[in-house]
């Protein structure tokens, strides 16, 4: 086999607001494995300041990839166990050169036969940035929304507040990520006036590495906690039943680009469910390459819930789309045949 990769920058709409800074723009890869005259195509979804593996020497270990591509699986496995960015585009690349065209997991969903719920979500901004978003996916017959909060709680809970008073629970699920922005203090506070709200969850209420003070807001919590970033850079099994066993939250949302791929999010969500713990995928501003065989794989983990998957939409360069929304439902586009860069 041969490989190689390339950088690609994806530009930002509208610069997107988050507790942690504005984004305007994202770094990826793509990485490209051939054998026989076929090729297969992944994206290593780097998310600057966020991955575990974003690190000053990450396109040398790509470039070592490519050199040792035709390894053992396994080797390369453990090789890259502190890159879970580049694995995951090794474990598309692989499958889509097995199974061709726009392919990673086939199943009811690429063949359009099947859909999967998602939630809309809304960017942090000024209210009526806020609200202009939260009336466009209603009108889109959207279910379930979540809501970027952190940077003013107060114009925030007014948002919900609103919210609710129109839509009751029964009709609308509100979900909330917090990003880690609140401190233990405010948490307790918040996570009261999200259950007044009847909020579905909040994810990451404080910062991830504070253990102690997170188990202690999971077991009083009166809103149900999602951890997003505390799994970051929690490699094995071991260690991530060490996680859910000390924190023992309500649900883990499991982003796979950053979590070590979709090997990596079935040993989460065996251990999830062996723990009674909820979760859900997100896809993590991953271009429409990454983005549609996250959402592959998403399919087949059969999960009811509304996932957190986009259509690309947010980037002014983004690459040829796969999927598209009906509503709330996630699509596969069936005129796509094949992949380019």
């Amino acid at each position: 086999m041969q490989a190689e990769f390339h950088p690609y920058q994806l530009i930002f709409k509208r610069p997107g607001g988050t507790s942690r800074g504005v984004l305007t723009h994202k770094d990826t890869f793509f990485l490209q494995i051939e054998k026989n005259k076929k090729k297969g195509i992944g994206e290593c979804g780097i998310f600057r300041g966020l991955s575990y593996d974003d690190v000053p020497l990450y396109e040398e270990k790509l470039e070592w990839l490519c050199q040792n591509i035709d390894a053992d699986y396994e080797f390369l496995r453990q090789e890259l166990v502190g890159y879970p960015s580049i694995w995951i585009g090794y474990e598309q690349a692989m499958l889509n050169l097995k199974y061709g065209g726009n392919l990673y997991f086939p199943s009811d969903f690429t063949k359009a036969k099947e859909s999967i719920p998602t939630n809309g979500l809304i960017w942090m901004g000024e209210l009526n940035f806020m609200k202009a978003q939260i009336e466009k996916k209603l009108k889109e017959n959207f279910k379930c929304l979540k809501l970027k909060i952190g940077i003013n709680w107060k114009v925030e809970k007014k948002v919900l507040e609103e919210l609710r008073s129109i839509f009751p629970a029964s009709e609308l699920e509100l979900r909330v990520d917090a990003n880690g922005a609140f401190t233990t203090a405010e948490a307790i506070s918040v996570l009261k006036e999200l259950a007044r709200l009847e909020i579905h969850s909040i994810e990451q209420p404080i910062k991830a590495g504070t253990w102690q003070d997170m188990a202690y807001l999971c077991a009083h919590t009166p809103t149900p906690i999602a951890l997003d970033e505390e799994l970051i850079g929690v490699f094995g099994p071991e260690k991530k039943e060490q996680l859910l066993k000390s924190l023992r939250p309500q649900y883990i949302i499991l982003k796979p680009s950053l979590v070590g791929g979709f090997s990596g999010s079935d040993e989460w969500i065996d251990l999830a469910e062996r723990y009674h713990i909820g979760w859900w995928i997100t896809s993590a501003l991953e271009s429409n390459i990454g983005l549609n065989a996250i959402a592959q794989y998403t399919y087949t983990k059969k999960n009811p819930m509304h996932q957190g998957l986009g259509t690309g939409a947010l980037f002014t360069n983004n690459t040829l789309a796969q999927l598209e929304l009906k509503g709330e439902h996630l699509w596969m586009k069936m005129s796509c045949a094949e992949i380019k860069i």
